[in-house]
């Protein structure tokens, strides 16, 4: 299925509190090299108009990256849809023309480089305002596409409900699900623990391209 990919932001999730490897940014561990957060930029920027971080505390952590930094307008650490939240609400103020959000964790070093296009395509072809990835039978709901027109029911939901479950939001709208192989490297492999970390770390030596 062909289809023209609307102009899309790229939004990395960079906002979490990483108690699983001690704190800190995670994101700005070496993999093979190179930063997690480099190597998901990389992967990224082709596919995207631009590019944005989600983050909260002091952003100048992230200044050699050249992009915007935007923390979470809803207190409290609410989790990814916060951060989902403050992409969208950036892209209606500063970036009128871009219609679609594409979110990604920023703890993924393996990320796939077609994936706005695939998310796309599923959209298109299952008729939903919603993508996400899965790999293997593992969905990914971080790993999505969210149109800016849908931001003021996010908010209502985080702000009113109290709703915090990416599923559960999605679910009300319609989402499709674009598929990759989970092997030889998954490509939505996240690094949460020193462990994972070392095991990224194996995985880029093995499989240079992945």
């Amino acid at each position: 299925m062909t289809i023209d990919l609307p102009p899309t932001l790229g939004l990395v999730l960079a906002g979490g509190l990483a108690r699983r490897m001690g704190g800190g940014d995670k994101i700005l561990l070496t993999i093979g090299s190179k930063t997690i957060l480099d190597r998901v930029l990389e992967r990224l920027r082709p596919q995207c108009k631009a590019l944005i971080l989600n983050a909260n505390g002091d952003p100048a952590r992230f200044a050699a990256t050249g992009l915007p930094v935007v923390p979470d307008d809803v207190p409290g650490f609410a989790g990814p849809l916060a951060g989902i939240l403050a992409g969208l609400d950036w892209a209606a103020a500063h970036a009128p023309d871009i219609s679609y959000v594409v979110s990604v964790p920023g703890d993924c070093p393996f990320l796939p480089r077609d994936l706005v296009t695939r998310l796309h395509a599923a959209r298109a072809s299952q008729r939903t305002p919603l993508a996400c990835a899965r790999s293997g039978q593992q969905s990914h709901p971080v790993v999505g596409l969210w149109p800016v027109s849908l931001r003021d029911d996010l908010r209502h939901a985080l702000t009113k409900e109290g709703l915090h479950k990416i599923d559960v939001w999605t679910g009300r709208h319609g989402v499709a699900a674009a598929d990759w192989p989970d092997a030889p490297v998954d490509p939505f492999f996240n690094v949460n623990t020193p462990q994972d970390a070392a095991a990224a770390e194996t995985l880029a030596a093995q499989h240079p391209g992945a």
